[in-house]
């Protein structure tokens, strides 16, 4: 097992899905971002308030091939992605009005260089009452969803693959010590950094 899967037909638009965003977004408010992987340990943008947050009907699943992020073409790896079903805890940014499209047009060359994701609007709950806020999901139906992986197919991924931002092991590793400093429990994330402990990688 190499990691691979079938070569994927090209995916959609990245600006085209960006303009239907801003255009959703309408840009008369502030911009509401929804974290629940590296965008809670590496935002890698200025919020003016962030706040715990929860969605409902979304869990994050380590199930979407990425081909540039933490793999290549040639020996995909894997990030996180909201999936159907579930709840899922995270955090929700602010950003003000007046930065928000800058703050857009940088997320999108970050998180959605061949239009991967399905951007959402979702409300998320906080302890401050609700917030409609942009998150990256993905379809089921996804050339990109890897659907459940044995054991084996991910100890060769989180062993090998590694892309422009570094390995998948390091982007699993990381996720999983930033949520539990928030108090944040995902019993898949913890099975599996106890299957990489229990063959040496962590």
């Amino acid at each position: 097992m190499d990691g691979s899967w079938p070569t994927v037909p090209p995916l959609r638009d990245p600006q085209a899905l960006l303009a239907r965003t801003r255009h959703e977004w309408g840009g008369h408010e502030d911009l509401w971002i929804f974290g629940y992987a590296s965008l809670l340990w590496r935002p890698e943008f200025e919020s003016d308030e962030h706040r715990p947050a929860t969605v409902r009907g979304w869990h994050r699943a380590l199930r979407m091939a990425s081909r540039i992020n933490r793999g290549t073409p040639e020996r995909p790896g894997l990030v996180f992605a909201l999936l159907p079903g579930g709840s899922c805890h995270g955090a929700v940014y602010r950003v003000a009005r007046g930065r928000a499209l800058a703050v857009l047009e940088d997320l999108w060359r970050r998180e959605m260089p061949t239009g991967v994701y399905d951007p959402r609007w979702l409300p998320c709950a906080t302890a401050k009452g609700p917030v409609r806020a942009l998150a990256f999901t993905l379809s089921r139906k996804s050339p990109q969803h890897t659907g459940r992986l044995s054991d084996a197919q991910m100890l060769d991924i989180l062993r090998h693959a590694r892309g422009r931002y570094g390995t998948t092991l390091e982007y699993l590793v990381c996720t999983a010590r930033c949520l539990a400093e928030r108090g944040v429990r995902d019993r898949e994330i913890e099975r599996l950094l106890a299957l990489t402990r229990r063959h040496g990688l962590t």
